[in-house]
C-alpha cells in the first residue's frame, strides 16, 4: 500500500503521543463516567451516561484515526545539507501584494497537510503558498494566487 500521508517526525511524534494518551489516561478517565453513570441507575434518560458514551465514541474514533494515519505514512527526513525548500525545511519570506510589502521576515515551516496550521507557522505542502515554494532555493521570488484570489509575490529570504 502506498503511503497516503506525510508527516515530518515531529508531526509522527505528535501523534504517537495523542494516540499513547487517548489509550490511555483518556480511555481511564472515560471508563470511570461511564461507570459512575452507570451507578446512578435508570440509562434510558441519563444525560451523564449519554455524554459518556459520545465522548467514548469520539476517542476510539479519533484512535482508529490516529492509527491509520501513522499505519499509511511517510516520515520526511530533514537533508539540512540542500537549501532547495522541502516538507520539513524552514522558510523566511518577504510577501508583496501589488509591489508592497504586507510582510517582512515572515518565519514558516513547509509540512504536510495533516500539520498544517497558518497560525503555528507551518505551511502545507499542498497549500498555494507551500506548492509554489517546493523546490525553490534563497533569494528567489516567485508568485502565486493566493486562496483569497489575490496575486502575491514571495521573496524567499532564508531556507534552513
Amino acid at each position: 500500500m502506498e503511503n497516503n500521508y506525510q508527516l515530518t517526525e515531529a508531526g509522527f511524534a505528535q501523534l504517537e503521543n495523542e494516540l499513547q494518551e487517548l489509550k490511555g489516561e483518556k480511555r481511564n478517565k472515560n471508563l470511570e463516567a461511564l461507570k459512575e453513570a452507570r451507578s446512578q441507575g435508570d440509562l434510558s434518560e441519563n444525560a451523564d451516561y449519554d455524554a459518556a458514551r459520545d465522548e467514548q465514541a469520539r476517542i476510539e474514533g479519533r484512535v482508529k484515526e490516529i492509527e491509520n494515519i501513522l499505519k499509511h505514512s511517510e516520515i520526511i527526513k530533514e537533508n539540512s545539507r540542500t537549501r532547495t525548500i522541502a516538507i520539513g525545511k524552514t522558510v523566511t519570506l518577504n510577501i508583496f501584494h501589488n509591489d508592497k510589502q504586507i510582510m517582512e521576515n515572515k518565519v514558516y515551516i513547509i509540512v504536510g497537510n495533516l500539520e498544517a496550521n497558518p497560525f503555528k507557522g507551518k505551511i502545507s505542502n499542498e497549500s498555494p503558498l507551500g506548492k509554489v515554494l517546493i523546490g525553490n532555493k534563497k533569494n528567489k521570488t516567485v508568485t502565486y494566487k493566493a486562496e483569497s484570489g489575490l496575486i502575491m509575490k514571495v521573496e524567499i529570504v532564508d531556507v534552513k
